[in-house]
């Protein structure tokens, strides 16, 4: 039986992994998708090295990452941040290219810049494609975390899971799987609801 102390540790060291690289790779994916969605010469540039990042299996850079950051903390939480800033810059950048272009040309007839097109023009009218993107990222994002915690067992859910199996103790396999499809069944539902509170006409129009 897994004591409720070891098991609020094992939890909680998951959820702080996944939080610094979520939150650093979907600033990150955002900033990167709406830059590349505005600019076509950055837009070839970036595009071809996001999307070979997002084709490259994450687990396999951990080694490398190890070399450059050491076996502690950053590697993983750079590695959770990679996956998530993919999945962000691929969806903003559809988001964007996806928008009509007569909206951007009114704007700009009516004399709005760089900055005022991004802030309202193209990050309002992506905010549906974010919030998938977001989702997404976040559900990639706990998969990576859990992964990586399997293959460098410290502490965490993966690690749980890992020790569990190696002592034939079932029921902490079992709880550690569990705890880890009810975080991902948490995570999308809050999404939702955040997704319904920042865009309503969206709810409204369906």
């Amino acid at each position: 039986m897994v004591r409720d102390g070891s098991l609020a540790r094992h939890v909680a060291a998951t959820l702080r992994r996944l939080a610094a690289g979520f939150l650093l790779g979907s600033l990150a994916g955002l900033a990167c998708g709406l830059l590349m969605g505005g600019a076509a010469r950055l837009r070839l540039m970036l595009e071809p090295l996001v999307s070979a990042l997002y084709s490259t299996p994450k687990l396999t850079l951990l080694p490398m990452l190890m070399l450059f950051f050491g076996v502690g903390e950053a590697s993983r939480v750079f590695l959770i941040s990679a996956s998530c800033f993919v999945l962000l810059a691929m969806h903003t950048l559809d988001a964007v290219r996806a928008l009509d272009p007569v909206y951007v040309q009114v704007a700009r007839n009516y004399g709005a810049g760089s900055l005022a097109l991004f802030r309202k023009v193209y990050f309002p009218a992506s905010l549906p494609m974010i919030f998938t993107g977001l989702r997404l990222a976040l559900g990639r994002g706990l998969v990576i975390t859990v992964s990586v915690e399997l293959v460098t067992p410290s502490q965490g859910l993966g690690s749980l899971i890992w020790l569990a199996w190696q002592a034939f103790a079932t029921e902490r396999l079992y709880i550690g799987v569990i705890f880890t499809a009810a975080l991902g069944g948490l995570f999308h539902a809050g999404l939702q609801r955040l997704e319904r509170q920042a865009i309503p006409w969206r709810e409204q129009t369906s």
